[in-house]
């Protein structure tokens, strides 16, 4: 019998041995399906033997939680891929883990697991044919398959069109000995976590760190969303109000050139008049993110981009929006909830891939797609179980639902679990949908906010806290928050369970 590792035409084929690529793996074997991933390196998760290039992650690995129900403590392990035997924290116990501890992880995922993944085999052009795609491999192989997800994630780095750019040492390639900066003045451009990653490295041996962007420095405790600035790069901060000469710089860096053994950089300020000026440095750091490739899609599948041009532009159900049968899975999942919820990272797009895989179980094996018949009289009770529980709501806050369709005589509901909401309101049109989200009122100080706690104010509460939603033809016609909890334990009596069985009879 042939290996399933050395078939040529399965019918699903997976780019990419990345977290993303071994859970899209894992969740496709868990059914049954035929399927088949490439991985060019000899084994997985090949993003992470170089970055972050300082080894430390920035995804929380929260070990000592009270709850022992696996579910609730995924809430803060944003490591582990779904499964049910290997999770994260049995190879880590630090807060925030090292890169080496997730390869570890993979491969053993892969290995225990027996994941369908071809190593060594890159995937050097992506064509259409009728029933699907072929593609070629650099050692000279072809393969057929229906559906094609890419998992590919960040391809190369982005380099901005700054005139001379070329000066600058990539993220990817700048030394990490911090004693290679000692006495230096340093430019790093951009003002990410890979930015405030390589100025902490360097705290206490450079000279003076600028970092410089045009937009302003944006922090995680405020916006909520995990991929800006976090609390852990403080110390930079610190430096740049105490008047160090270490600077955070909103500006346009205009050009930078060669003259001896310095740059000259020139550059115009963002909220200054128009004030340009010219500064000196030793080193120049490019630290501006990473984008999508493309090259090895022929034109007749080449995706398109998202605004920005750097991720692909994806329908809801995370499908190309202009190459049929083309999906994304991973960071690459992003454009639907970009710099909101968590798609970008694994916490956020392990449950995208569940979810993935049970849509394309539907299109492609006729399976119908999940549901749960709930008992309308225990429909209060069921949403809050659901909230107080699922780990899914809980990251992908704002982003996944739980869909409830009644029937049309109103005695049956069907919920439909950790659905996109925008697919899950253009799939069914009338239904409710069960969210979590955050506050987001602009508040001047995000650790002093005045509080509202009553029912009736729900809707101004500042942390995670349920929303459930009434959608008719697709347009939202009513909405119902129920108030924060210090605990996330929503199930009090007058603040959480009266509102809602009230809001669901449709009382006022």
């Amino acid at each position: 019998m042939t290996d399933p590792v050395d078939r040529d035409n399965p019918k699903y084929v997976v780019i990419g041995a990345g977290p993303a690529g071994l859970q899209l793996s894992y969740f496709l074997q868990e059914v049954g399906a035929d399927y088949l991933c490439l991985e060019r390196e000899a084994e997985p998760g090949c993003f992470f033997r170089t970055f972050p290039r300082h080894r430390r992650l920035i995804s929380l690995n929260k070990v000592q939680v009270r709850s022992e129900d696996p579910e609730i403590r995924l809430r803060w392990d944003w490591n582990s891929l779904l499964n049910d035997s290997l999770m994260f924290p049995d190879y880590s116990r630090d807060y925030f883990p090292q890169a080496d501890d997730l390869l570890r992880y993979l491969a053993d995922f892969s290995r225990t697991h027996r994941l369908r993944v071809r190593y060594g085999t890159e995937v050097t052009r992506v064509s259409r044919t009728r029933s699907g795609f072929t593609l070629t491999t650099a050692d000279g192989r072809t393969i057929r398959c229906e559906c094609l997800i890419a998992a590919t994630g960040w391809g190369a780095p982005y380099v901005p069109p700054i005139d001379g750019i070329e000066h600058a040492l990539g993220y990817e390639d700048a030394p990490v000995d911090p004693s290679w900066y000692d006495g230096r003045r340093v430019l790093i451009i951009g003002k990410g976590n890979s930015a405030f990653e390589t100025a902490d490295s360097l705290l206490g041996h450079a000279a003076m760190v600028h970092l410089a962007s045009p937009n302003p420095l944006r922090l995680a405790w405020n916006t909520k969303h995990p991929g800006h600035v976090r609390g852990m790069y403080g110390m930079l901060l610190d430096s740049y109000q105490f008047k160090t000469l270490d600077s955070v710089l909103d500006c346009t860096v205009d050009s930078i050139r060669r003259q001896g053994d310095r740059y000259i950089v020139d550059i115009t300020y963002t909220h200054a008049d128009g004030e340009r000026a010219t500064l000196e440095y030793e080193s120049v750091i490019r630290c501006t993110g990473f984008q999508m490739r493309r090259d090895i899609f022929a034109d007749d599948c080449l995706p398109e981009l998202a605004p920005g041009n750097r991720i692909p532009a994806i329908n809801p159900d995370w499908q190309s929006v202009n190459v049929d049968g083309l999906y994304f899975a991973g960071t690459m999942m992003q454009a639907r909830d970009f710099k909101r919820a968590s798609s970008a990272f694994i916490d956020g797009f392990r449950y995208n891939l569940r979810t993935m895989r049970r849509l394309l179980s539907e299109r492609y094996d006729g399976v119908p797609l999940p549901r749960h018949e709930v008992p309308v009289a225990g429909l209060t009770e069921s949403i809050l179980d659901r909230v107080n529980w699922s780990s899914a709501l809980w990251t992908q806050f704002e982003y996944l639902c739980d869909a409830i369709v009644l029937s049309d005589d109103g005695e049956r509901a069907w919920r439909y679990e950790d659905l996109p909401e925008d697919y899950a309101v253009r799939r069914f049109r009338d239904l409710y949908t069960v969210t979590l989200r955050w506050g987001r009122a602009n508040h001047p100080d995000i650790f002093a906010i005045q509080r509202h706690p009553q029912p009736e104010n729900a809707a101004k509460s500042a942390f995670i806290h349920p929303v459930i939603r009434r959608y008719e033809h697709g347009r939202l016609v009513d909405e119902l928050h129920l108030l924060e909890d210090l605990l996330a334990d929503w199930r009090q009596p007058e603040r959480h369970i009266t509102p809602l069985r009230e809001f669901l009879a449709g009382k006022p």
